[in-house]
């Protein structure tokens, strides 16, 4: 750990003819972390990915990424940087451990082909062609070749989109081993918000190319500091002291509130909210 952040940006701005795609974007992430961007399609985020990376050029703003910046970066920068992003190669007819065995030539310190097969969980699966395998075996693949090189970052841009839920899980222990493993430090994109509550130490949320909030998961948008809602058979009432109308209503009911619960915003409607989404 550090107290230089992996990441800085400051005033980060991209436009795509008249589009607006980041309008003065600021944001930091520290060594060590896992960082969840969220936002809609085509608030700036996969934009944002692709600048940190050094793949794709920025209008204007300071960006530094490990202490560089990305777009005057080598290729000792690069070697300490793994990107998995939403496209990836096509490498069908390769079996798998062939691609990792390849891949493994252009970093200057590689993992071991074999552990990496290891640690993603696909060792029984290294001869086998890529076009053969399923669509979470095939991301874990991408992860594969995206910390063969044993980055101190990690872009993962949407990793588990169309996963079923047993693969997700899985991909989620996987990435909590790799944040563990030397600190690796994760900047994470997902539309799924179970994901982020598993994962992420933090989540800047970003909307019209611009952060609108950020914090951890569990006060994000106000959220620890939310009113509670009380909900039994027959009532309903939101409240800022919840413990002493439960205790009302149990006097009330002498005993056990029939269908009690006490709710206070998840994390999708605070999300929701940020962005100005309907509920």
């Amino acid at each position: 750990m550090t107290d230089t952040p992996a990441v800085r940006v400051r005033g980060l701005r991209r436009t795509y003819g008249d589009r607006v795609a980041l309008a003065g974007i600021d944001l930091d992430v520290t060594c060590g972390e896992v960082l969840a961007l969220l936002g809609p399609n085509g608030a700036g985020k996969t934009t944002t990915v692709e600048i940190l990376a050094g793949l794709r050029a920025r209008d204007d703003g300071e960006v530094r990424v490990l202490g560089e910046d990305p777009a005057r970066a080598g290729l000792t920068w690069r070697s300490r940087v793994g990107v998995v992003t939403q496209g990836a190669a096509d490498l069908a007819e390769l079996t798998v451990g062939e691609a990792v065995r390849h891949f493994a030539h252009y970093h200057p310190d590689p993992r071991d082909p074999g552990e990496v097969l290891d640690l993603v969980g696909l060792a029984d699966r290294a001869r086998a062609r890529i076009r053969t395998l399923s669509g979470g075996q095939r991301r874990r693949l991408d992860v594969a070749l995206g910390v063969l090189g044993r980055p101190r970052l990690l872009f993962l841009d949407e990793p588990t989109t169309g996963f079923d839920p047993q693969a997700r899980r899985q991909f989620w222990a996987l990435i909590r081993a790799l944040a563990a493993e030397r600190h690796t430090t994760i900047l994470l994109t997902t539309h799924y918000l179970d994901e982020v509550e598993a994962l992420a130490d933090r989540v800047v949320v970003v909307a019209a190319g611009r952060v609108v909030a950020e914090g951890d998961p569990a006060t994000l948008g106000g959220r620890a500091t939310a009113r509670s809602t009380v909900r039994w058979t027959g009532g309903q009432r939101d409240t800022d002291n919840p413990a002493a109308l439960v205790a009302d209503l149990t006097r009330r009911y002498g005993g056990t509130v029939p269908g009690l619960s006490v709710t206070r915003p998840s994390l999708e409607d605070a999300y929701l909210e940020l962005i100005g989404a309907p509920s």
